[in-house]
């Protein structure tokens, strides 16, 4: 594992729907920052989130040893906070290679690939058609 005196930083890109997170993880005490407010108002304390996007880390026993900075543009919460915890499992890769295989056993490397489907032209949305009428 690295020494935390030493002020390394380790990236990791996460993606999920519209959603892109660049993570760093750099030695500290657990905060988390996204977007340069505090993890928790970013998320709007929402625990489910916030659980979430840590999940990685605490999988590792780490979550007070590392202090999280992320930038994440596009989507909305979900995706941001899903994006989030991809980003964070590949930065803790990159960190020690010793920790991809309790992080791919929970399944946090795994970038879900499900994206919204495109509106059809003849069609009210995606795949919702008009009201039939027989006669």
């Amino acid at each position: 594992m690295a020494d935390p005196s030493d002020r390394a930083v380790y990236w990791g890109t996460g993606r999920r729907k519209a959603s892109v997170a660049r993570v760093r993880l750099v030695p500290g005490s657990g905060n988390m920052t996204i977007n340069k407010k505090p993890g928790n108002e970013y998320l709007q304390f929402n625990p489910a989130y916030l659980m979430s996007a840590k999940a990685p880390l605490e999988t590792l026993g780490l979550e007070s040893e590392y202090d999280i900075l992320v930038n994440v543009r596009g989507g909305g919460l979900t995706g941001q906070a899903d994006s989030i915890k991809l980003g964070v499992a590949r930065a803790l890769c990159e960190l020690d290679p010793d920790n991809r295989t309790p992080l791919k056993i929970e399944g946090y490397l795994t970038r879900d690939p499900r994206q919204k489907e495109r509106k059809k032209y003849g069609l009210k949305k995606a795949r919702k058609a008009g009201q039939f009428s027989k006669r």
